[in-house]
């Protein structure tokens, strides 16, 4: 029997934020890529973590979208963190991918994952039917290896947003991290990914890798509070600790079971 959860992380019971889910299995050995891409198919889930030991506390991660492999899954991460504590009663561990690590564990405020900071590699050169696309003007843009950066005015043009996913997905870019200065937080987002099935991720882990970096050296701070307006919300308490990204939040099991 292999054991697995249904976990959401990054949620907020009083802003009523449920957060981002994942599917999180425990496996003895690595499967295979076929069996991996099935089975995220078949949870459905934004991501499926695909975990297996290699020595103690340390472990090997595989994050899949029910359309394609992932290569860096933040909030697939945090579910990890949520599940080995709460099945295993491990409390911090690495998980080890094709590019590097991802730390992650439990403190006394909340679950936590160490993430690389994914910096700015242009400034300007934003596609010409963006503003179109999107519905808003954009206020300035920046490339990353990752998402690109759109930044807005404000939060309230944030989230009365309404893009055009077929016009986006025309467009070069993979996916947007869309943000502006917060009413009540430092700062504020939401993520596009309109080449994927996904189209708007919920509470994205690597877009606050993105974002992290960015409103630090903007705002003169090395500790902030985000909000991400999607369907669903996410909360996070992001940090910049020299060369890493700190990354906090709330995580639970909502579902659980056995694959035979």
């Amino acid at each position: 029997m292999i054991k697995y959860n249904l976990i959401t992380v990054f949620d907020d019971a009083k802003r009523a934020f449920r957060g981002n889910t994942a599917a999180v299995l425990l496996l003895d050995n690595a499967p295979s890529d076929l069996e991996m891409q099935d089975w995220a198919a078949d949870f459905n889930q934004p991501a499926s973590t695909f975990l297996w030991p290699e020595k103690p506390g340390h472990f090997q991660v595989r994050w899949f979208a029910p359309d394609g492999e992932i290569d860096i899954c933040g909030h697939g991460s945090l579910a990890a963190a949520v599940f080995l504590h709460k099945n295993y009663g491990v409390e911090k561990a690495t998980l080890h991918y094709r590019k590097g690590h991802v730390k992650v564990g439990l403190d006394d405020e909340a679950y936590y994952l160490w993430i690389k900071p994914i910096e700015v590699i242009d400034h300007g050169n934003k596609p010409e039917a963006l503003d179109e696309a999107l519905g808003v003007k954009v206020h300035d843009y920046f490339s990353t290896s990752n998402k690109d950066i759109v930044v807005l005015k404000t939060e309230k043009e944030l989230k009365a947003m309404r893009p055009n996913f077929n016009a986006l997905a025309v467009l070069e870019p993979f996916g947007y991290s869309i943000t502006a200065p917060g009413d009540e937080v430092d700062f504020v987002s939401r993520t596009l990914v309109p080449k994927v099935q996904q189209l708007e991720d919920h509470a994205t882990g690597s877009s606050h890798a993105i974002l992290t970096p960015f409103w630090s050296e903007r705002l003169g701070k090395n500790q902030m509070d985000a909000l991400q307006f999607s369907p669903r919300g996410g909360a996070f308490h992001c940090e910049m600790r020299l060369n890493q990204v700190l990354l906090k939040g709330k995580g639970h099991i909502w579902a659980q079971g056995e694959l035979k």
